[in-house]
């Protein structure tokens, strides 16, 4: 028996698996056990295809390979490569005792070459915790190779794995990609007016709050949302490791490359369950774990299907998602902005009344109401973003650019790195606890006198009450204050209760 190693992967982490083969007296088959799913069952025929090409003769033996634990559903086509290693093996083609110090993953073509595969990422740090080196396609060595430490062996073909094996040609090691040049973001500078907008939507870049817009079409919701992520600072190296590896498994990194600016996603309003919080037949993440550290920006809030949208209420709150399955349950991050837009009606005209619909003031309620009370409650900051006249687009630009708005935003954003420094879960205002806001983010007297009377009017529950807080700190910081004031909660207040 031979043996060798991959992965499986469960979520964004990569579990070691056993690839063993045997090799065994009696009508000749070819099997592969072990809970495989399609994709790893047709592993067997791309194999035979891949060694006849190479000239290798296919044993007339009954070859049996397992992946164990045999428990853990094990799919895609990335175990080709390492049940093809271990049935070079049995046959004495490479040696049995270096495969095993080898963690591999790639597709195999028909002529033997090896095709890129997603989850090499995560596969090299399970490689690299397990102190063994990794082999994969050439095309994923870039990937592969971000993970310090990690010895990482990229080849073309299975013929350059056997000559790698046999000691003819050793195989280099793989270099890391290149650090991508985010792309040029949109300036803030271009939006004529709309001051409380842009206001909502520093506040809500320094603390990562969640905000929503609504304000009639073409008002400018969507050119403010787009203008986002040039006010956020960078993707720090732990944020940029974790986003990579959930892009990774998805297959979206480019050419191995490792991006610092944040994720920015806005899926259409008609996107599946499955496409917005993941799953689907072979788990995959979903638009939320796609946009973690980064900004998850749903346009026309009120379209999107009602059990969509309630799906969101627990991600938010938590900042990761459980996929449930009959067979498997799938974990992926997703700590993400939530930022949406919506219309104040179905026609959209509900606060001009030359325009409006008849059913006034009832159509704005029953457009609104689609989003539900504890998903709304979830929203730190409301704006009503007014309309904008084509008469307008003649005036002189006014306010400030993303650069200026950005360095106020990434120094407010340094407080609170150096706050909840010793924190393993909050990483800025927006994710602060109960506890943290106590401790960081009480007003002073007349602040907390003003607090407690809005609370009563307006009835804010204790998460509504909480993420007053929130913004009120966020706004002090921006303020450069210390202590949270008076006029910073008057503020957060306004938002909270504004659209």
């Amino acid at each position: 028996m031979s043996l060798t190693f991959s992965v499986a992967f469960r979520g964004v982490e990569a579990c070691p698996v056993e690839v063993q083969c045997s090799l065994a007296p009696g009508l000749p088959g070819f099997s592969i056990v072990g809970l495989p799913d399609k994709a790893v069952s047709e592993a067997k025929e791309r194999v035979r295809a891949a060694l006849s090409s190479m000239a290798i003769a296919f044993p007339s033996k009954r070859v049996t390979i397992n992946l164990s634990p045999a428990d853990l559903p094990k799919e895609g086509s990335h175990f080709d490569l390492p049940i093809a290693l271990s049935l070079l093996a049995a046959l004495d083609v490479v040696p049995t005792d270096v495969i095993q110090s080898v963690v591999s993953l790639g597709e195999l073509s028909l002529d033997g070459k090896l095709v890129q595969v997603t989850g090499a990422l995560p596969a090299a740090m399970t490689a690299a915790e397990e102190d063994y080196a990794l082999l994969c396609p050439y095309s994923c060595g870039k990937e592969a190779a971000w993970v310090s430490g990690a010895k990482v062996l990229a080849a073309r073909s299975l013929g350059d794995v056997i000559r790698h094996f046999t000691g003819q040609t050793p195989l280099g090691d793989a270099e890391p990609g290149e650090v991508l040049s985010a792309p040029v973001p949109f300036d803030l500078f271009d939006v004529k007016g709309q001051e409380r907008a842009k206001r909502a939507l520093e506040i809500a870049a320094a603390g990562r709050h969640n905000l929503l817009m609504v304000g009639t079409p073409g008002s400018g919701k969507s050119m403010l949302a787009q203008r986002l992520p040039g006010l956020l600072p960078p993707l720090s190296p732990m944020e940029a490791l974790e986003t990579s590896m959930i892009h990774s498994v998805a297959g979206l990194l480019d050419e191995g490359g490792i991006s610092r600016a944040r994720p920015f996603r806005d899926p259409h309003h008609t996107s599946s369950m499955a496409a917005i919080i993941g799953g689907g037949r072979m788990a995959k993440p979903g638009e939320v774990s796609l946009a973690h550290n980064g900004v998850l920006f749903l346009d026309e809030l009120p379209e999107f299907a009602r059990n969509v949208l309630e799906t969101l209420r627990q991600p938010v709150e938590t900042g990761a998602v459980m996929v449930s399955r009959a067979n498997a349950h799938v974990k992926y991050p997703c700590r993400f902005m939530l930022v949406a837009a919506a219309n104040p009606c179905k026609c959209g005209y509900m606060a001009e009344a030359d325009r409006a619909c008849a059913r006034v003031p009832m159509c704005g309620e029953e457009y609104l109401g689609r989003i539900s009370g504890p998903l709304l409650d979830r929203f730190d900051l409301r704006v009503d973003v007014p309309p904008v006249s084509y008469t307008d687009l003649d005036l002189p630009a006014t306010g400030e650019g993303s650069s200026t708005v950005a360095a106020r935003v990434a120094a407010a954003a340094a407080k609170q790195e150096t706050r909840y420094r010793d924190s393993r879960d909050t990483r800025c205002n927006g994710d602060a606890s109960g506890a943290a806001l106590e401790a960081f983010s009480t007003p002073d007297s007349e602040g907390r006198d003003l607090l407690v009377r809005a609370a009563e009017k307006f009835r804010l529950s204790a998460r509504g009450y909480h993420r007053v807080m929130r913004v009120a700190r966020t706004i002090a910081d921006l303020d450069d204050a210390e202590h949270v004031r008076k006029p910073h909660v008057a503020e957060a207040i306004s938002f909270r209760v504004s659209a």
